[in-house]
């Protein structure tokens, strides 16, 4: 099955936009006559392979190396750069260029900065006295779809950029991500946003319509009603609680990659010593695009119950007469091996979700989350420093602690800090002191008002029935996320009625009608109305993450848009897909 996720069912013409990038990078490849290598960052790579296959870029004639500081090894005469704007990527440009120099080796060199260049990066190599041997040019990728309802942006280090570095730059591209989306599919009327980075995206965008305006004339009807902002820092809460449907906790333990994942052969029931599988996941595989959102235990349950079917069907094949009957019977075994697949994925997972550590873990989270006996808690959390378990695991349980409590105790926070770095290392310091400065591990100021939200908006939902979704609360097992039910509310009757509580939240929230733009009717009677495009299909809401979305939330989102009633389908762009783990990690970094 292709990685490349299928996007004929999308609400948005996504397909139009990948097809639009591919023809883009096919084109810049095709206008370097010869043989070259392409040399890719490792981590473009990935966004490049949701929007182009590796057979494809091979029929052009291409090698294809990764981005490291070892000098390529190619027989071409012209070697192709594609890469981010990135400090560390020019000195490993330059060093390759001065090695073949030193080799008497002549090749042409192009570098294409995706999505644009800088001047940092060029001076980087002009001060290596490279920069006049290279053709710089851009390769705008601005965002990928990840499948039919998601983009992604792949900025996976806004969040720590805004809030640690105070590098706003990743707010720029995504306002012209956006502004891209409305060249095709109309300008967006109507915003809602929250959050200092969701409203400066606002106001970017804004610029952008003025500077470079989309005609309606050329787009037609708007196909887009409405755009959500919501940045990451007005909910931290729930990336660090443990994600707890199928596709959230594949990502949890095995993490999801532009949408596959990466396993030992031996859990798939492969017996290849030491060789690793990759299985692609997205709406393609049938099986998956009916599992992913609902919560585990249901997904053993729904596997059981379609193995248990398969194997009466088949020992009622012996008696079948009709050819429509063993037609019947053959379409089923063409499932069999996405069956395969995903019994295996299960299997593994219940490995992990099995063990006593996840259960106490999940214990953990939900006394924090309803705001019960910190000193439990505290208890815990100092009981896993002293075990050494992994410290994204033990920072994830300190931020969800500080970001409930609204910081710790001035006595907690030194000694618990004192403890990590003896326990540790000293040169975990610099996280520290960033997840400080960002706001997620601090010293308590003043009290709590997560008990007042956690209240109005109905966070916890009691004796969820995790079979029968009555409430996107099922995707945490009780807890309805935060971020979700601020978009709820938007949805069904605009912030309006919110206000006190948005302004218990972080950062500033706007409510706006973009003025002069033609629109759908109006988004605050939006649950229940019978609103479309010209062709009959729903209108959509984009709900844009800054900062990071998890799986689980993306599986709410979608729940809240099957409902009866619901008059607007949801596409969802991220800056990146995250879990608490790998929201942590970017906080990282070590002394020296």
């Amino acid at each position: 099955m292709a990685q490349i996720p299928n996007l004929e069912n999308a609400p948005l013409n996504l397909k139009s936009i990948r097809d639009k990038s591919q023809k883009e990078l096919v084109n810049l490849l095709k206008d370097i006559r010869g043989t070259k290598c392409l040399v890719i960052d490792p981590k473009l790579s990935g966004s490049v392979s949701l929007i182009i296959q590796t057979s494809t870029l091979k029929e052009l004639g291409l090698e294809l190396r990764h981005l490291s500081a070892e000098p390529v090894q190619t027989e071409c005469t012209k070697v192709v750069y594609l890469v981010r704007s990135q400090l560390s990527f020019m000195k490993f440009i330059a060093s390759h260029i001065q090695n073949d120099i030193s080799k008497a080796i002549q090749r042409d060199y192009y570098v294409y900065f995706v999505p644009r260049s800088s001047v940092a990066c060029e001076k980087i190599l002009e001060q290596e006295k490279v920069h006049n041997l290279v053709t710089v040019k851009e390769f705008p990728l601005y965002m990928v779809p990840l499948d039919e309802d998601v983009i992604s942006f792949e900025l996976e280090l806004s969040e720590k950029d805004c809030l640690v570095d105070g590098d706003v730059s990743s707010l720029w591209h995504v306002a012209k991500a956006i502004h891209e989306l409305e060249f095709s599919f109309g300008v967006i009327s109507k915003v809602r946003a929250k959050g200092k980075a969701s409203v400066r995206v606002a106001d970017i965008l804004n610029r952008m319509q003025v500077e470079e305006p989309v005609n309606s004339n050329d787009v037609g009807r708007p196909e887009v009603d409405t755009l959500i902002l919501l940045d990451r820092e007005v909910d931290m809460v729930t990336p660090m609680c443990s994600q707890l449907t199928y596709e959230g906790l594949i990502d949890e333990f095995l993490h999801i990659s532009n949408g596959a994942v990466e396993v030992d052969s031996s859990v798939m029931g492969v017996q290849q010593e030491g060789k690793k599988m990759k299985v692609p996941l997205n709406s393609s595989d049938k099986l998956f695009k009916e599992t992913r959102d609902l919560n585990f235990e249901v997904v053993v349950q729904v596997l059981r119950q379609k193995a248990t079917t398969m194997k009466d069907d088949y020992t009622e094949i012996n008696s079948t007469q009709t050819v429509s009957e063993l037609k019947d019977f053959v379409k089923k075994l063409n499932s069999l091996p996405e069956m395969a697949r995903h019994i295996h994925l299960a299997q593994h997972l219940t490995t992990f979700t099995s063990k006593q550590s996840f259960l106490s873990q999940l214990d953990m989270e939900q006394t924090l989350v309803e705001a019960e006996s910190y000193d439990i808690c505290f208890e815990y959390i100092e009981e896993m420093i002293h075990k050494q378990e992994p410290l994204t695991n033990v920072l994830r349980l300190l931020v969800l602690f500080s970001v409930t409590n609204s910081g710790l105790p001035k006595k907690q926070f030194d000694y618990i800090r004192t403890e990590l770095l003896h326990s540790y290392g000293f040169e975990h310091v610099v996280t520290l002191n960033n997840l400080e400065k960002a706001g997620l591990l601090k010293k308590q100021e003043f009290k709590s008002n997560w008990l007042t939200v956690k209240r109005t908006l109905k966070l916890i939902v009691e004796e969820t029935d995790k079979s029968r979704h009555d409430d996107i609360a099922y995707v945490y097992s009780g807890y309805a996320p935060l971020s979700i039910r601020l978009i709820q509310q938007a949805i069904h009757s605009g912030w309006r009625p919110m206000e006190d509580i948005l302004k218990l939240l972080p950062g500033p929230h706007l409510e706006t009608k973009r003025s002069g733009f033609p629109s759908s009717p109006s988004v605050d009677s939006l649950h229940g109305a019978s609103n479309g495009v010209a062709d009959g299909r729903r209108s959509i809401i984009l709900v844009v993450f800054i900062g990071g979305v998890t799986f689980a939330e993306i599986s709410a989102l979608r729940y809240l848009a099957s409902k009866e009633g619901m008059a607007y389908d949801l596409i969802i762009a991220t800056t990146k897909i995250v879990n608490g783990a790998t929201l942590i990690e970017t906080f990282m970094e070590k002394l020296g």
